[in-house]
């Protein structure tokens, strides 16, 4: 391969430059030499450039110690554009506005009643959106990731048609390109997950793992030498459909009533949840499922801290009941077998080495449900998968989104590299 031209290395090392000062922060020119390894004339030509252009600026002093002046710090200019980032679920939808570092600037959720035409309510949306915009002082928006259910076609970047959405979600795509100067990105909710937990969460270490969502209904997100694979249609991860024992009946192409959803989808864990005597009081859906998955783990934690003699005595009255321990365990033993059949059957064909419990119930589990899950899959496949719990719960879709909107505007800004 011939070596790059000196254009091409100017913009190759102006924008690692500008990733360093995106991951760390703001940095001195010393700094930049340090983690770049060059040398301090090619150090001081490209801050001259990145300033040139209005990417950087002075944004303090170092406070070293040290004879003379102190050194300058650089930083990123965070307002050069703002991003916009939504979450859009069946019942509303939730919206984030920030500046081109992350740096959150207005962060709001809009319910959208059932039934409400599609036209009115994709319309409401956009301008909740326009309005949390301006308001946070974002004038004109640069991009906008979006993360919404449902299979997204990859030749297209469209959501598909699909009878569980509710007619809004797959107008609200194009009524946003059509009335925002704005980039306008979307993805399906699972994936946005796995960006956001393989950046910031459970999975940092990970350049191949498989994320299984589990919310409201249950999917999953395929990551293979650190790309998302959607698929021919966009379906990768569509483990809702997957027929597995212990369900009555098949799912169907339209629907995944029969198939592992039957099995843990949210309504499924709280009617597990119930023939145990376990109740989520006032609490529905994927909350509901998360809150008596959570009580079930911190229920068996204090009885193991009580029959170990230590804790306090709040721990200890609340474990003191062992039928209660007992019958909590038993429900999280059998969420655990149930999870394993499809974690079972992801490692059995992609053999990923690493499997995220994602979404509020992932994360409500915790170590303990991750670490029964774990284990009923060693015993179920010779091939050694680490189960995780997620970290970010509900807010990776939101997380993702952003990730994928600031990463688009940052291409654009700071240029083609490697």
């Amino acid at each position: 391969m011939p070596p790059a031209s000196p254009s091409t290395a100017r913009a190759i090392n102006d924008r690692l430059a500008l990733r360093l000062l995106q991951r760390e922060g703001a940095l001195t020119a010393g700094r930049l030499k340090e983690l770049t390894g060059l040398s301090r004339p090619s150090v001081a030509d490209l801050v001259e450039r990145l300033q040139d252009a209005g990417l950087i600026t002075v944004v303090g002093e170092a406070g070293a110690q040290r004879r003379g002046p102190n050194a300058r710090l650089y930083g990123i200019v965070a307002d050069r554009a703002h991003l916009a980032a939504l979450d859009v679920r069946t019942h509303g939808v939730r919206v984030v506005v920030t500046d081109l570092v992350g740096a959150v600037l207005a962060e709001d959720w809009l319910p959208v009643e059932e039934g409400i035409g599609a036209e009115s309510a994709d319309g409401r949306a956009v301008a909740f959106l326009e309005r949390t915009a301006r308001e946070a002082g974002a004038v004109r928006l640069h991009s906008v990731g979006i993360g919404a259910p449902g299979l997204i076609d990859p030749a297209t970047g469209e959501l598909r048609d699909s009878s569980g959405l509710p007619a809004w979600h797959r107008r609200l795509i194009g009524t946003l390109q059509q009335r925002l100067p704005a980039r306008v990105l979307v993805e399906n909710e699972t994936n946005l997950a796995a960006v956001a937990e393989q950046r910031d969460g459970a999975a940092r270490d990970r350049e191949t793992f498989v994320l299984l969502w589990l919310g409201s209904g249950v999917g999953a997100a395929v990551v293979l030498d650190g790309s998302l694979r959607r698929g021919a249609s966009g379906g990768t991860g569509e483990i809702g459909f997957l027929p597995v024992p212990g369900t009555v009946g098949l799912p169907s192409a339209t629907g995944c009533e029969g198939g592992f959803h039957s099995l843990v989808g949210s309504h499924a864990i709280t009617e597990l949840a119930a023939e145990h005597g376990l109740f989520a009081a006032g609490k529905e859906g994927e909350l509901g499922a998360a809150t008596v998955v959570r009580e079930a783990v911190e229920v068996i934690e204090a009885g193991e801290v009580a029959e170990a003699g230590a804790g306090d005595e709040a721990g200890a009255a609340r474990a003191r009941d062992e039928a209660e321990v007992k019958a909590r365990a038993a429900f999280l033993d059998i969420l655990a077998d149930r999870l394993a059949l499809g974690a079972a059957s992801v490692a059995a064909v992609l053999d990923p080495g690493c499997v995220v419990l994602g979404g509020e119930v992932g994360r409500a589990g915790g170590a303990p449900l991750a670490a029964r899950v774990e284990a009923r899959l060693a015993a179920m496949s010779p091939l050694a998968t680490d189960v995780r719990a997620g970290t970010l719960g509900g807010a990776a879709v939101l997380r993702g989104a952003l990730l994928v909107a600031r990463d688009s505007a940052q291409d654009e800004l700071f240029g083609p590299g490697r």
